[in-house]
């Protein structure tokens, strides 16, 4: 009972805290623990001489990464004329992955690399091994570098190669760079400690061995240690604040916040703002068996391909409903902005085949596309007689029809009255390509020439020289003209409400064409810029097959002339793509003056949903705005509610290379957020943050505002799947 105890409290992940380093750790070592998948992290902890702002993720079960910005307030950036009195900042990457899970008699152990991305200040790599008895978690491990730099024992390696002897200083060679010539050498350390959870869920309790005897500190900055044990509370606040007090090296006290949240898991706020789907009447056509596809043709069906033909049959009323009415004689232009309205579908068209409505739109605004499907479809029951039995939406984006989402009326009723389960209900939903076929038109909606708005902006850098947050609040107007449905004019303008730019006074240095580092004079030449002005066509091409060409202020530092084409089969779960673009650079107003600078770039793209973890895989090949070439790699995981963890790498020819720079080469990990867990209202849009080390001239690629495979994204049958529940909502 012991050790079934102890494995349902592992197995439980719920009292994981985190360390001041960031990652699931005890004060400043990392255990083999992980936080459940989907948890996002920021700890702030300070640790005399240092301040660690922290972000961490677990993207997987058996994988940790963490972004790490530091602040080393006893020493200054740079000379006092360069950055005055600003204090050194350095930004890092760690990761951590578990080699194998803990069982009855075998630890956990996991293997990580800390500051493997950054200046190499903290570079530390470790092996630690974890094991719980009882309310005890103990952990041990051997660490090189910063975490292991008492030095305890000699480096098992020395057998392989004396080169693993002696470890280069910290700090040393190109800044950014994997550092490589490090990993694994010198003396290690022993580290390692207890976690024990008291009977109280609110206080855990830590004590640690740290493997760091502090006499080897990066930029001469040694520190005194009375003792190598560090003590620790953790006070749970609630279950997204934990406060840690502590004593380290036996001379001083230390803080650490830490808020946490699960973004795999995470609700968002009910949507008081939206407005509330139409209630329908239960007495709808009975559907006494399971139907097929509303043309009877082989789709994309939620269940398992069970079905049972099932005739509409026109003759069978829906009941007295006065307000069903037969499709000839329904207001469809009223329907149309109802549906827009409710549903959130700016519809194009109205059309019928046989038993079968299609309504033809772009869903402007449900992120769950089962939600906008299941409210169009109570608004056709409110209003069309029973000679309908299948309602399809059929999605467009910017021009481009995707894919249709048909759910069969009968049966949704049906769901909504609980005569049936979501389970049944899914054998009668179904996804297919958009075809032409034979249909009657309905309705076409007039064209809608312009739309724009207003909205607020904000915008930051963080960590440079010339502050510790240089940022910008601004006010934003934007709009579109569109001359068809699939070509259109569209543009921001962006007006300075507040910023203290006027600390940004530092270009980093560059050996590279200044295709990235100049971003300063775009940010404080002008309180009144156009990021994005530009004329945009979508097409088409062929089935699965799409294209886009666009010309203009593309971004606000480039404007230029561009294609993109993108084959993405339907049902798959791959896509390959390119891009072309002739770009030169803006004048830093970023109004239509331009700059000597000009480029041809573009890459060829492939993505791959692996099927493991809801994992992508999208590597690109090609050559970047300095002119280099080379390859992007970007690995992301996205969770039912639409969150997306991940990470990218760019390596190009002049990557590692004096010619490079500061960085070695172009990394970085995200987090996307949907709107919709964050807002009282449905939106579509994402937030976006993302952490780099450094952002420098090479790898540099294009910003595009619109992207063929983002386009296309209603074709994510899986993501479509996993919200099936949102359609009764």
């Amino acid at each position: 009972m012991f050790w079934v105890g102890g494995v349902a409290t592992v197995q439980a992940q719920e009292t994981y805290t985190q360390s001041d380093f960031g990652g699931v750790g005890l004060m400043q070592t990392p255990t083999a623990r992980m936080a459940e998948e989907g948890e996002f992290s920021f700890v702030l902890s300070r640790t005399t001489p240092y301040t660690n702002y922290n972000v961490s993720m677990q993207p997987l079960p058996w994988l940790e990464g963490s972004f790490r910005y530091t602040n080393v307030s006893n020493r200054l950036y740079g000379p006092r004329n360069l950055s005055g009195s600003q204090t050194y900042k350095d930004k890092s990457i760690d990761v951590k992955a578990r080699v194998c899970e803990e069982s009855r008699w075998l630890p956990s152990v996991a293997f990580g690399v800390r500051d493997v991305g950054g200046t190499g200040l903290f570079s530390s790599e470790y092996l630690v091994a974890s094991k719980r008895a009882g309310a005890f978690d103990f952990s041990l491990g051997l660490a090189w570098g910063y975490m292991g730099n008492r030095g305890d024992i000699g480096n098992p390696l020395n057998i392989i190669s004396d080169r693993f002897r002696t470890r280069p200083a910290s700090g040393t060679g190109a800044t950014g760079a994997l550092s490589i010539n490090k990993f694994l050498r010198g003396r290690p350390g022993f580290f390692g400690g207890v976690e024990y959870h008291s009977p109280w869920d609110w206080l855990v309790l830590k004590a640690e061995l740290d493997g760091n005897d502090y006499k080897h500190q990066p930029q001469n900055n040694n520190q005194p240690q009375r003792w190598p044990v560090n003590l620790g509370a953790v006070f749970r606040l609630n279950g997204n604040v934990d406060l840690t007090l502590g004593y380290e090296r036996g001379n001083i006290g230390t803080v650490a916040l830490n808020l946490h949240s699960n973004l795999a898991r995470h609700v968002g706020p009910q949507k008081s703002f939206d407005p509330p789907p139409e209630p329908v009447s239960f007495t709808s056509t009975p559907a006494s068996e399971v139907p097929t596809g509303p043309t009877q043709a082989t789709g994309q069906a939620m269940g398992a391909g069970l079905a049972v033909p099932t005739p509409p049959d026109a003759a069978v009323a829906d009941g007295p409903q006065a307000d069903r009415k037969a499709p000839a004689n329904v207001d469809w232009a009223a329907m149309a902005k109802t549906l827009h309205a409710n549903a959130g579908i700016n519809v194009s068209s109205i059309r019928r085949r046989g038993a079968e409505l299609v309504i033809t739109g772009e869903q402007e605004r449900f992120f769950y596309t089962a939600e906008a499907a299941g409210r169009a479809t109570r608004i056709v029951d409110n209003r069309v007689d029973g000679s309908i039995d299948w309602v399809t939406v059929e999605s467009e984006r910017n021009g481009l029809a995707t894919v249709d989402t048909s759910v069969h009326r009968p049966r949704f009723i049906e769901l909504l009255d609980h005569q049936i389960d979501l389970p049944t209900f899914r054998r009668s939903v179904e996804q297919d390509p958009v075809t032409a076929r034979d249909d009657e038109l309905l309705y076409a909606a007039p064209l809608k020439r312009f739309t724009g708005g207003t909205s607020i902006g904000y915008q930051q850098n963080v960590g440079g020289p010339d502050a510790f947050v240089l940022y910008q609040v601004y006010g934003a107007a934007y709009g579109t003209f569109n001359f068809n449905r699939h070509l259109w004019l569209d543009g921001v303008l962006a007006v300075n409400i507040a910023n203290n730019y006027d600390k940004f006074r530092y270009d980093a240095p560059s050996n590279l064409p200044r295709v990235r580092t100049n971003v300063r004079q775009y940010l404080t030449s002008s309180d009144i810029t156009m990021p994005n002005f530009q004329l945009t066509g979508t097409r088409k091409l062929g089935e699965d097959l799409y294209g886009m060409a666009y010309a203009g202020a593309l971004e606000s530092m480039y404007a230029g002339v561009g294609g993109e084409v993108l084959y993405r089969p339907f049902g798959e779960h791959w896509a390959v793509g390119g891009d072309i673009n002739w770009v030169k650079s803006r004048g830093f107003d970023q109004d239509f003056s331009l700059r000597r600078y000009h480029v041809v770039t573009g890459q060829a793209t492939g993505y791959l949903d692996t099927g493991f973890h809801d994992v992508t895989l999208a590597v690109s090949v090609g050559r970047y705005l300095a002119g280099d070439w080379g390859t992007t790699i970007d690995v992301s995981r996205q969770f039912a509610n639409g969150t997306r963890m991940g990470a990218y790498a760019t390596v190009t020819n002049k990557s590692g290379s004096s010619g490079y720079g500061e960085g070695s080469f172009d990394k970085g990990i995200y987090v996307s957020i949907p709107f919709d867990a964050l807002l009282p209202s449905s939106s579509r849009n994402r937030a976006t943050l993302m952490w780099q080390p450094l952002v420098r001239d090479g790898g540099a690629r294009l910003n595009k505002r619109y992207t063929l495979y983002t386009l296309t994204n209603d074709l994510d049958a899986d993501l479509f799947d996993k919200n099936l529940g949102k359609i009764s909502q």
